[in-house]
């Protein structure tokens, strides 16, 4: 295998594994925080739980795991463009001409998730914080929109990487065989 089709191979690799960890432990934080309150496995925890409230403890583990979770996306999009720019260089000069498209592709929804989608879902959660959701209030459904966009791009992409890592292996078979 060529050296530069089996770094590609390796950062689509590692862009691939960032996706999906993001998305499990930006899913696990949140249940994490049920979790932790039914069953108060820490007696001082479950002290400071009962001193202040059942539902003011869970506001509060769950404006906590929002800031992570916003951090945390914040982080891998400017892990990923990189990542995503190394990948587009490894591939342009040599590659078939869907691999480089398709990577184009991969990183331009990188940069949309970056640059345009993850700022406007911080900013509308940040105002959902604390706020009642009975009735529900009018960004929840702005941030519910951007979110569901924000998931279909970021899996749009990690099928994409799959698909150029299956390109990459079959050309490579292909170059060997002929």
């Amino acid at each position: 295998m060529t050296r530069k089709r089996r770094m590609a191979l390796w950062c689509l690799g590692l862009w691939s594994m960032g996706t999906l960890a993001i998305a499990l432990v930006a899913t696990r934080n949140f249940g994490l925080v049920d979790q932790l309150l039914d069953t108060l496995p820490n007696p001082r925890f479950a002290e400071v739980v009962n001193r202040i409230g059942s539902a003011p403890a869970r506001e509060l583990l769950r404006y906590l795991v929002s800031e992570v979770n916003r951090s945390l996306f914040g982080i891998w999009g400017w892990v990923q463009v990189p990542l995503g720019g190394v990948v587009v260089a490894l591939v342009w000069p040599g590659g078939s001409r869907r691999v480089r498209w398709t990577v184009l592709s991969m990183w331009v929804l990188a940069l949309v998730l970056t640059l345009v989608l993850t700022p406007p879902i911080v900013s509308v959660g940040r105002e959902l914080d604390f706020v009642p959701r009975t009735p529900p209030p009018p960004a929840l459904q702005t941030f519910g929109l951007l979110h569901a966009s924000y998931s279909i791009a970021e899996f749009l992409k990690l099928g994409l990487g799959f698909l150029t890592a299956y390109w990459l292996v079959r050309e490579e078979e292909a170059d060997l065989r002929g």
